[in-house]
């Protein structure tokens, strides 16, 4: 079965000279709530690390260092040996450097999988968490325990005091306190080999002071983090494409072929060799569809990156023969496939899908355009084709939040054919009160800003609703009004209806905003999440198209909910659904 991995071989794009250094950005500034550790954590770690966020004057820092921003990984690696360590001490960790701007967490947990399946001990850095903070260092595929977190922040941490120097900056941000931290675990837990996903861009990434990585790969490339990275694709090309190493082979997948050149001149100034993968059709036997742990179309092209850096990894290392194609590894026993690893794959917050009673969630932390759009393409397929209830009407709701400097009316604007029946708006708080919450601190955002985010989104939605109407059936008559209350019903041959008040009505009330997750989630369920216990809370449905739809929400046969916009949300909303990943 390994030798699927070689009768389709990725494409050559470039192989050239070494380059120079260009204008570019730092590492990923948190932009969300810090969901920490569940209540046997020594919280006196997490309130700590919580002091190292970054705030709006360091991002205004980071954007004034673009200049020079070679300083930031200078810093970084100061950093990095007063903790202990040097960056050639980076070299023994066997590193798959992975970049781009969809899909890059999705290639690195296929990539890890993969890898997993031939009995290589794995190591894996992501970024940002949905729950807790150790999410984002793990091991065979598990958050190391909190046990293992206490132990390595106050190790770093202390070191890190030891050695201050009142000249420069005494302690590493966030980021990239987690990222030293996450190479003393790799190290001193002795993996065989560390995925390590990209904060933000790659260039100037605190991440990019590996010299000397296995292989490195290049996720789809799109338009995000213009503010840092640039505003144009060809920009952000650049910055993904400079964590390319003199020698170290290169992967990435089909893209737009300006932004392609820019990844060829990049490889040419490193130099290095530049492949690109082929379609994931190319593994594919009998016209037999390969099945994917991760749903979604998108997937495919995340997959064969996956196995291209698998594969690459595994004959660099000389676990393999040349050609993958020997019957026995170095490992012992026949080669693995490592096509069961993209089946056994797990990514959370990413195409999932819950299903709870009457209540389906669909949940994926899409926030750039090209991932909405898959977003889009991926809830329509599972859950608009499916079988419409015979026994009632069915619900669909959009739970909606985004951060940063995206265009949210441009990603609004993608969601409208997936015809929502209420689109609900809330910060990324899963609770309105934070006080004595380590989880919820949040030194960046106020409440009222992100309130005042909600509430910006909230009437681009109705604009964007308003335009529509006229322009799609969905929006219009015919309905009949029924009863004294004036609950609509919808004409038997117009399928499933929009929920409105019956009275002529502002095109803009079936839209909502809330002040947090939990308060959110309370008003969609209606109590019919048997997994989601609600907290007593008064006065959350005052308004009248809340009361409204409360009704029609509790009598529905089904509530489909889609989550989207941003990771800090999914975060929160599997925080509330899932109490297991709390603990």
């Amino acid at each position: 079965c390994t030798a699927l991995l070689c009768h389709a071989p990725a494409l050559l794009l470039a192989q050239g000279r070494r380059g120079s250094w260009h204008r570019g950005v730092a590492d990923e500034p948190p932009t969300s709530p810090w969901r920490a550790l569940g209540a046997e954590m020594d919280w006196d770690a997490i309130r700590t690390l919580n002091t190292l966020q970054t705030n709006a004057n360091y991002l205004e820092q980071v954007k004034r260092e673009r200049g020079d921003p070679q300083v930031q990984l200078e810093a970084m690696k100061g950093f990095l040996e007063r903790s202990g360590l040097k960056v050639e001490d980076l070299d023994q960790l066997n590193i798959i450097h992975v970049t781009g701007t969809k899909g890059k967490g999705s290639t690195c947990a296929f990539t890890e999988r993969i890898l997993r399946n031939y009995g290589l001990k794995t190591g894996f850095y992501s970024s940002p968490h949905l729950v807790q903070v150790r999410e984002r260092i793990r091991i065979n595929g598990q958050p190391i325990s909190k046990e293992l977190f206490s132990k390595y922040f106050w190790q770093v941490y202390n070191r890190l005091e030891e050695t201050k120097d009142p000249g420069h900056a005494s302690m590493p941000a966030y980021f990239r306190f987690l990222t030293i931290m996450a190479f003393h675990v790799f190290l001193q837990e002795k993996v065989d080999l560390a995925v390590v996903e990209v904060g933000i861009g790659g260039a100037y990434d605190c991440t990019n002071i590996i010299r000397k990585p296995i292989v490195c790969g290049v996720s789809s490339l799109g338009i995000d983090h213009t503010s840092i990275l640039g505003d144009t694709i060809e920009k952000i090309a650049w910055q993904k494409g400079g964590i390319f190493k003199p020698g170290v082979p290169a992967f990435t997948v089909p893209q737009p072929e300006r932004p392609l050149e820019v990844l060829r001149e990049r490889a040419r100034e490193s130099p290095c060799p530049l492949y690109l993968c082929p379609d994931l059709d190319a593994f594919e036997e009998d016209d037999k569809a390969l099945q994917l742990g991760l749903a979604g179309e998108h997937q495919r092209s995340n997959a064969t990156l996956a196995l291209q850096l698998s594969r690459a990894w595994l004959q660099q290392q000389g676990y393999q023969g040349k050609e993958l194609g020997g019957s026995e590894s170095l490992l012992g026993g026949p080669d693995p496939s490592p096509l069961p690893g993209l089946q056994d794959t797990e990514w959370l917050g990413r195409n999932q899908v819950l299903q709870h009673g009457p209540v389906t969630w669909y949940i994926d932390g899409a926030h750039t355009t090209s991932s909405v759009q898959a977003c889009v393409r991926w809830f329509r397929q599972a859950a608009l084709n499916e079988e419409k209830p015979v026994d009632g009407s069915e619900v669909r709701v959009l739970l909606f939040n985004a951060t940063g400097d995206r265009d949210t009316a441009a990603l609004l604007k993608l969601l409208l054919p997936c015809r929502f029946d209420y689109a609900v708006f809330c910060p990324n708080f899963t609770e309105v009160s934070v006080v004595g919450n380590a989880d919820q601190q949040n030194f960046n955002v106020t409440l009222e800003n992100m309130l005042t985010r909600c509430l910006e989104n909230q009437k681009k939605w109705n604009r964007l609703m308003e335009e529509k109407v006229g322009q799609d059936l969905w929006l219009s008559p015919p309905m009949h009004v029924e009863g004294v209350g004036g609950r609509l019903k919808p004409d038997p041959l117009r399928g499933p209806l929009l929920f409105v008040p019956s009275s002529e009505r502002p095109l803009n009330s079936n839209s909502l905003v809330f002040p947090c997750i939990s308060h959110a989630l309370q008003w969609i369920t209606q109590g019919r999440d048997p997994h989601f216990q609600a907290p007593a809370t008064k006065g959350l449905h005052l308004h009248p198209v809340a009361g409204t739809g409360a009704v029609l929400l509790k009598e529905a046969a089904a509530i489909r909910v889609l989550v989207t916009g941003s990771l800090h949300l999914v975060g929160g909303v599997l925080k509330l659904l899932d109490q297991s990943l709390s603990q």
